[in-house]
């Protein structure tokens, strides 16, 4: 807390013998004499207080606290602001919100004052879930007063004179799917669990009611006596259940299912109301301090023009369970400082709900940082509003070797480096990106990650090595020409002829199945999973069966056959051929995912079609989804993380970075050279990895940079770079780079242990960057690093043999895998190491080894 404002004594808050007056007073003479942003941190110490005093002092207490807060400036805002009650069971949660001019805010619907306009209408009930009922058909007034402040919402009853009928659909399913019942590690798996097997989810509700009141129906329903139905007793745990107690006798859930059993198991007419999209409420919130809570509200909107409030049937989750909790009711408690993204799921959509939590005694005053281009505008006006100072920037030797590994995969040499630290002037580092991005290492680099992406390996035998050559050359001609990344989609998608005479035909050999080119396409160029789908609509997104299986159409006439060298094969357009739905037989026509379906003349080329919808500046996914992929690259994490994993409930950390960069990306006709240099040159990028103590914890909102493993490729490329001894690679000569190696499966057990990818799927998550036993034994013990530093071709022996003291070796060493020269401690240290050895030449070894085991080479920091 600020020195401003001098929290009270132990003695004036905890005294029992104290008159409430006299506490009170005492509270409100510190605030008074405080500013605003002392005010809100005061709360913290006033809280715990007003918890052991009498409620009546508590009161009062909190009502001069709101009222003082109000004076410095505040907004009330009721959420929803129109509220519609439907029939007569209709109800609807209320939530009253606090906002100061700083943007904190705080839920206050327990303390403001609350009133009907015409009481007549509906009944507020002012209890811990504050809800609205209806009376009678009517329009009223909903009214908040927090000290000078006010705010006002609109109710609306209709239908009063009946009650909404129970849905199988909408009311019990529900239930099922809050309690974990048709979830895959319950009933809702393939097989089921205990012979009661329900869809996943609940996406096939009619399969569910069967199941549910015709098989095995006595024992399940019991509409004579409706507690005792076992469906009921089963998740009561009143009888044995594997899966344990998952309702309470008194719960909203339980009513629900028990309502439906006594209106004897109504299953609903053949269209009943469905949901067409939910809302979390508020949107965003900002808490000032550990133990805030807030309350959110999911309200969901129905097709025939009808809303509800679904809070307790939503499912939530945090994305950062260190900056705050959330209970299965929606009430979130704030912990350390950061954001944290709420996720509400009902039905078939998610929501996410953006919960930032500063530190109540947070004395921060953000020093003025410059901006080197628009990436850092937006980095820093949200660490702005996260109260975090971004790191400085790092060093002429971090970045030197930084932007090398990250730019064209390789440790800059003792000349590169003593060149750039040399130069003196203010653009080096602009002009050192320039340079890399010419390099023939920088689309070799990209080739191998668009040969991940697009699982380029012989191992499986899908293509022949000479293919895959052929294959891996032209993704690597196209970068080196600086072919536009749409152009290069189009070449792929809608390929033909021989895989060897036009190399991008082989996308269509790798996978042969549409439904599986389907999932490619759309991981790979859209960043969208849509595996889910195949068999039931996805859990999380808006993607149905329906869409993947007409997103798979497209693929559906891509025709193959033999040429004259049996080698080879020809892809081409069939012209005939289709898909059909997995659970209803139907043939599916082209339909542009989340897009329109298109019309196609018949033996007309899909792919051509669906190769122009994908690259065009409209497609919303296409641009964002590359650049989430390059940001990964630089950045260490993507802005959607994982990057080919874009949706609903995984948003993007910096939305609006996000789309300017897609935007600029589009307008620069897709060059990924601009893209690298636009995020190379921006201050975030070159930021230092230490932290200060407001962004210590941090992880994604960009105010330092992370440490980052060396890639397997780009580690074993700088340990030959290193020590000077090459690697061979099975059908590259000797000296052959790692990061040049085409085949997936080329057989370095090296690449394999550090997580090169297999190349068995399109997923990012193929390649693992997490530490290993076999890692850690591999560089201790292992011969790639043992052989090459005693290797009599290598640099030590080199040096030695020109007559290269210990000190010029130490110092080369350092700056080989460093980009610096050691440190005078350390120097002295090693000197002496070396100087008491009776074998000069196994000191300097050692040194090697440590060198090339140490954090500081193995990590880009």
């Amino acid at each position: 807390m600020n020195a401003g404002f001098a929290s009270p004594t132990s003695k004036e808050v905890g005294h029992p013998a104290e008159s409430g007056a006299r506490f009170v007073l005492s509270c409100v003479s510190r605030i008074r004499s405080a500013g605003r942003t002392e005010v809100r941190g005061s709360l913290a110490v006033l809280g715990p207080a007003l918890l052991f005093r009498r409620s009546s002092i508590a009161l009062a207490a909190s009502l001069l606290v709101h009222a003082l807060i109000a004076q410095a400036g505040e907004r009330l805002t009721i959420y929803p602001a129109v509220i519609a009650l439907d029939d007569a069971g209709d109800t609807q949660r209320i939530i009253v919100v606090a906002t100061d001019d700083s943007g904190a805010t705080r839920d206050v619907t327990a303390t403001v004052q609350l009133t009907l306009a015409d009481d007549g209408v509906c009944r507020l009930e002012r209890s811990a879930t504050n809800r609205l009922t209806p009376l009678a058909d009517g329009r009223t007034v909903l009214t908040a007063v927090d000290g000078e402040f006010r705010a006002e919402a609109t109710v609306v009853v209709s239908g009063t004179g009946q009650t909404r009928p129970i849905s199988f659909r909408n009311d019990v399913i529900p239930v099922f799917t809050k309690a974990g019942c048709n979830s895959g590690a319950c009933h809702g798996s393939a097989q089921g669990k205990n012979g009661f097997r329900l869809s996943l989810f609940g996406y096939e509700p009619r399969k569910d009611y069967v199941s549910l009141t015709r098989d095995l129906s006595a024992r399940r329903i019991n509409p004579g006596d409706p507690r005792q139905s076992l469906m009921l007793r089963k998740p009561l745990a009143e009888v044995a259940h594997d899966g344990g107690q998952v309702l309470t006798p008194d719960s909203e859930l339980t009513e629900t299912l028990l309502r439906w059993i006594e209106a004897y198991v109504p299953d609903d007419p053949p269209d009943p109301p469905v949901v067409t999209g939910i809302e979390i409420l508020p949107p965003e919130c900002v808490l000032v301090g550990a133990g805030l809570i807030q309350q959110f509200i999911v309200q969901a909107h129905y097709s025939d023009g009808t809303d509800r409030d679904v809070t307790n049937l939503a499912l939530y989750g945090i994305s950062d369970e260190s900056t705050a909790t959330v209970t299965d009711t929606g009430l979130a408690t704030a912990g350390g400082r950061g954001e944290g993204l709420i996720l509400a799921r009902f039905d078939d959509f998610a929501v996410v709900g953006r919960l930032i939590v500063l530190p109540v005694d947070d004395a921060f005053v953000w020093s003025e940082t410059p901006s080197f281009n628009y990436i850092d505008d937006f980095v820093h006006a949200k660490l702005r509003t996260l109260h975090m100072q971004s790191s400085e920037v790092c060093s002429d030797q971090v970045f030197v070797r930084r932007v090398f590994v990250d730019i064209v995969g390789l440790l800059p040499t003792a000349a590169e480096y003593e060149r750039f630290v040399g130069d003196e002037f203010p653009d080096k580092r602009a002009r050192l990106i320039d340079d890399l991005l010419e390099r023939p290492e920088f689309p070799e680099l990209w080739a191998m990650k668009w040969a991940e992406l697009l699982r380029i390996e012989s191992g499986s035998r899908r293509i022949s090595h000479k293919a895959m050559y052929l294959y891996s050359e032209w993704i690597k001609s196209s970068i080196l020409r600086g072919v536009p990344l749409d152009r290069m989609v189009r070449e792929l998608l809608g390929a033909q002829g021989g895989n060897f005479r036009n190399p991008p035909a082989n996308f269509y050999l790798v996978d042969t199945s549409p439904t599986q080119m389907a999932e490619n396409v759309a991981q790979v160029f859209m960043g969208i999973r849509i595996k889910c789908a195949q068999c039931h609509n996805h859990p999380f997104e808006r993607w149905t069966q329906d869409d993947y299986y007409s997103f798979a159409a497209f693929f559906a006439q891509v025709g193959k056959k033999t040429s004259d060298d049996p080698r080879e094969s020809i892809v081409f357009n069939s012209g005939s051929g289709e898909v059909k739905h997995l659970s209803t037989g139907r043939v599916m026509p082209p339909k542009f995912l989340g897009g329109d379906t298109p019309t196609i003349p018949a033996g007309g080329d899909r792919r051509k079609v669906l190769s122009e919808w994908l690259t065009s500046p409209d497609n919303p996914y296409f641009a964002g989804s590359f650049v989430d992929r390059v940001w990964a690259h630089f950045m260490g994490r993507g802005l959607v993380e994982p990057p080919d994993d874009v949706r609903v409930s995984n948003p993007p950390s910096h939305p609006a970075l996000r789309a300017r960069l897609a935007r600029e990306f589009i307008e620069s006709n897709y060059d990924l050279r601009a893209l690298v240099r636009t995020i190379a040159n921006s201050r975030t990028y070159q930021l230092s990895t230490h932290t200060n103590p407001t962004n210590a914890a941090d992880r994604q909102n960009l105010s330092h940079a992370i440490v980052r493993r060396l890639p397997a490729e780009t580690l074993l490329d700088a340990i030959c770079q290193v020590t000077g001894v090459p690697e061979k690679f099975r059908g590259l000569p000797l000296g052959a780079r790692a990061m040049q190696v085409s085949d997936g499966r080329s057989g370095s057990y090296f690449l394999d242990v550090f997580g090169r990818p297999p190349r068995l799927s399109a997923c990012t998550c193929e390649r693992r960057d997490e530490p290993t036993l076999s890692q850690a034994l591999h560089l201790i013990n292992g011969r790639t690093v043992t052989d090459k530093i005693a290797a009599e071709s290598g640099r030590l022996a080199r040096r030695m043999s020109e007559g290269a003291s210990p000190t010029q070796i130490i110092d080369e060493l350092y700056v080989a895998a460093y980009a610096r020269l050691p440190s005078e401690i350390e120097k002295t240290t090693l000197q002496e190491t070396v100087s008491q050895s009776s074998d000069q030449r196994q000191a300097l070894e050692d040194i090697y080894w440590a060198v090339l085991n140490s954090k500081e080479f193995l990590f880009n920091h």
